[in-house]
């Protein structure tokens, strides 16, 4: 277990170990030091297993919980009954046992009693909002267009604060806590936006901050690619998933590592920018300033540029799922482009599964309105840029092309962090 210093206000320091007279030693080496477990943090990491393992499973008892875990019943009914006892889990009517004999089971499962969590996705033109359970339901929601993120700093966020304030009032209790999905590029240590680049008045923005003094809760922010690939975790295709990664396609390109059980994340937040990997040199220049970067060939703007050259109809409308019907239709030069898109989406892909073969892909955005069509496209081009290998199949996933995942995903981040699940 790595544990970094964080300065910042909304962060919390951590205590560090180091053998005595090592410490200067240690950290010019560049050896990590680490803490020792304490008996609280052996407690917390055991729960979060075990409530990891509801959400994979599903409603269990405290018997498959134990049998699971190979530890006796007593062991877990000591770590899930302060649970019980908080309203974050609730024991359902027991279950008729088979004949023969044996207890009859009462599974576990999220209470709705439970404090709620709030799930904010925040992107160049708009910021949404939502409530949710701690098993995925969304019980309110709002979604607000956002001011030019080219202009001041301050509209923005009085917009992104109304947008969230409204969405709280509407909860039940007391959320545990705001997660934040970014569009841009994060500093997950201090809780604040590096850049955007579609919204630059942001760049270097203290939100986490911000939002946390304006309401009182923990605040909690990560890159959009990652709160995606925290819905898939929590509530979607990756439960009980070991490895997978998740890509997004539409103005922009990104995506998300998850290996062993635990999210990838770079230093202080750092990866996940896949739309600007490169895959032309020296190709169009591409709006961070660089040339040939992935995003400068598979997002909605090269599509639409595409469509308009190619004389297709209404190009400035053009997404995956109308391009395929004008596909299915024959229009002139539909097919063609079609293949292109797919081909040059496929292009990040295969190089992200030559580096680190995560197997299993789950795409959002744009991609997944073009259906099994485009889907199956897409894999068929991986394939052919990757060479086989022995465990080596590739599986596409389809995942949402809206808010929904990102959303659940964002407040997934509060699960993560303040019920100290492993990711």
């Amino acid at each position: 277990m790595n544990i970094t210093d964080d300065d910042s206000p909304n962060g919390a320091r951590n205590a560090m170990f180091t053998p005595p007279g090592d410490g200067a030693g240690a950290e010019r080496a560049g050896r990590p030091r680490k803490a020792l477990l304490s008996s609280s943090m052996v407690g917390s990491t055991n729960r979060g297993r075990v409530l990891q393992t509801l959400f994979d499973l599903g409603p269990t008892s405290r018997a498959d919980l134990a049998r699971l875990a190979g530890v006796n019943r007593t062991t877990i009914s000591g770590i899930v009954q302060p649970l019980i006892d908080d309203q974050v889990l609730v024991e359902s009517d027991p279950i008729p046992a088979n004949p023969g004999g044996g207890k009859p089971a009462r599974p576990l499962w999220f209470s709705p009693k439970a404090r709620p969590i709030c799930g904010v996705l925040l992107m160049p033109d708009a910021v949404h909002a939502c409530v949710s359970t701690l098993d995925g339901k969304i019980e309110a929601e709002r979604k607000m267009a956002l001011p030019d993120g080219r202009g001041p700093v301050q509209p923005i966020i009085e917009t992104i604060a109304e947008c969230v304030g409204d969405t709280l009032a509407k909860a039940r209790r007391t959320p545990f806590g705001i997660g934040v999905g970014v569009g841009g590029m994060v500093d997950t240590d201090r809780g604040s936006i590096v850049t955007v680049n579609l919204a630059p008045a942001l760049d270097r923005y203290p939100l986490a901050d911000e939002l946390g003094r304006r309401f009182g809760l923990p605040v909690k922010l990560d890159h959009h690619p990652r709160a995606l690939l925290l819905g898939d975790r929590w509530f979607g295709a990756g439960r009980g998933v070991r490895q997978f990664a998740v890509v997004f396609t539409g103005e922009v390109l990104g995506g998300a590592l998850y290996f062993d059980g635990h999210l990838y994340r770079g230093t202080a937040g750092a990866g996940g920018e896949l739309g600007h990997t490169f895959v032309q040199l020296d190709g169009e220049l591409c709006r961070c300033g660089r040339r040939g970067c992935w995003d400068t060939i598979a997002t909605l703007s090269w599509l639409r540029r595409e469509a308009a050259s190619a004389g297709l109809p209404e190009p400035e409308l053009i997404d995956a799922g109308r391009l395929v019907d004008m596909a299915a239709h024959q229009v002139p030069g539909a097919e063609k482009l079609l293949d292109r898109y797919a081909r040059n989406v496929a292009v990040g892909i295969a190089n992200l599964q030559q580096t680190v073969a995560p197997n299993i892909f789950i795409l959002h955005g744009d991609v997944v309105l073009g259906g099994d069509r485009l889907l199956e496209a897409i894999a068929a081009h991986v394939r052919a840029m990757v060479p086989a290998r022995p465990g080596g199949k590739i599986e596409f996933i389809a995942g949402d092309a809206g808010d929904g995942a990102a959303l659940l995903g964002a407040a997934g981040l509060v699960i993560s962090e303040l019920l100290q699940l492993p990711i």
